[in-house]
């Protein structure tokens, strides 16, 4: 195909192309199976008569429009994020098709036995920037909002909680307080949700650790719902409650703890309101 002019706005078909190449790469590296990234962009070129270059710097900018969506982008290509609309449309249009690549991939329940053993990484939490969402990007998150996405998961929250129900009990028999260890409760399986947190641990002086976990397959910054209940409990007892975000919990599960009063660290907007007579 001849080149085409340098410059130029990428056509709906071009674009499309090049979304669905992203997400079979993308396909073939969560399944472990090799592939040749310069040999997927000679082929585009084919196709398309764009430059590598050209090439190269979309893919990068799909990556940019996945982040925003809480979704996992493909190693080697990091967020670029000066995009035009066509390229939000052509993947709000590619994921509109196959739902199953927004959507949280069904967790089968761990076992204790796997579970117990498996230490958790924790990292220091992102800096809370406060950004609005780009004009251009309003849409397409309100229709795929990776909040709500997480939120509907439940096997995905009962398996984040169950890793950190044993991650909590672990730390505690390595630190020598088997005690605490098996006073340790997993409260939102035992009573059910409503106690405004999901797991009742200690430190290592003893003293309560009431935590809430999040759960995302997705990064570290992407966002999460937090109940009225939730948000009230942490003004009661700041001294205790602890909010452990679980991130990556696909691939490579780890996380990062906020503390009270959360809105000195994320951004707290209202997502519901209660209509009433």
């Amino acid at each position: 195909m001849p080149y085409a002019p340098a410059g130029s706005d990428w056509t709906d078909r071009e674009i499309d192309l090049i979304v669905a190449d992203y997400f079979d790469m993308q396909a073939l590296e969560f399944a472990g199976r090799p592939f040749v990234k310069a040999q997927r962009n000679a082929a585009l070129r084919e196709l398309t008569g764009r430059s590598r270059g050209s090439i190269e710097f979309k893919h990068h900018n799909i990556s940019a429009v996945l982040d925003r969506l809480g979704m996992i982008w493909l190693k080697g290509y990091v967020p670029r994020h000066n995009f035009q609309r066509a390229l939000v449309d052509g993947v709000e249009r590619h994921i509109a098709r196959n739902p199953a690549l927004f959507e949280n991939p069904i967790l089968a329940a761990p076992s204790p036995e796997l579970q117990e053993g498996q230490p958790l990484f924790f990292e220091a939490p992102p800096v809370a920037a406060f950004e609005a969402v780009p004009t251009v990007l309003e849409r397409i998150v309100r229709k795929f909002d990776p909040a709500l996405r997480d939120a509907r998961n439940r096997q995905l929250g009962k398996s984040g909680e169950e890793r950190v129900f044993f991650a909590e009990q672990s730390g505690l028999r390595v630190a020598g307080r088997d005690d605490l260890a098996r006073k340790v409760r997993w409260v939102s399986a035992e009573d059910g949700d409503g106690a405004g947190y999901d797991i009742r641990s200690f430190d290592l002086a003893g003293r309560e650790r009431l935590i809430e976990v999040k759960t995302t397959t997705g990064h570290k910054q992407t966002p999460f719902l937090l109940s009225e209940n939730e948000r009230s409990f942490s003004e009661e007892r700041p001294d205790a409650f602890r909010l452990v975000r679980l991130f990556d919990f696909a691939r490579q599960p780890r996380a990062f703890e906020l503390a009270p009063p959360l809105d000195k660290s994320v951004l707290l907007t209202a997502a519901t309101w209660r209509a009433q007579f």
